[in-house]
């Protein structure tokens, strides 16, 4: 069985590779889900980072449902795979697949530009 890529531990390690690339003055909002290493009382945010939760059970407001709707429909449904190599290589080529105005276009919610603004 293979171990789950997700944790605290690696909420932490992206937290603090993504503040060191952010410029000096830069201040970032990062909108999460509630997975249990988003919300970690453990989780140590940057000073330039800001963490702002959805609520639970509203997956209508979190814009990367949308994108795995998406790859779901196009590249990933009435699919049997022989392997989990087999299913790793089938998610990896169809985010590969997608473009930034396909992206964009998923996840272009009205209320994040009143966030971010």
């Amino acid at each position: 069985m293979r171990q789950s890529p997700v944790s605290t531990e690696t909420m932490q390690i992206f937290l603090d590779e993504f503040a060191a690339r952010l410029a000096a003055d830069a201040q970032a909002v990062l909108v999460l889900d509630g997975a249990g290493w988003h919300a970690s009382s453990d989780l140590v945010v940057p000073d330039r980072v800001s963490l702002v939760m959805l609520p639970p059970y509203a997956p209508e407001l979190n814009p990367v449902e949308r994108v795995w709707l998406y790859l779901r429909e196009r590249f990933l449904s009435h699919c049997v795979f022989a392997t989990y190599d087999d299913i790793v290589q089938a998610c990896a080529d169809a985010w590969c697949a997608l473009t930034p105005d396909t992206l964009r276009s998923l996840t272009a919610y009205p209320w994040l530009k009143e966030i971010s603004s």
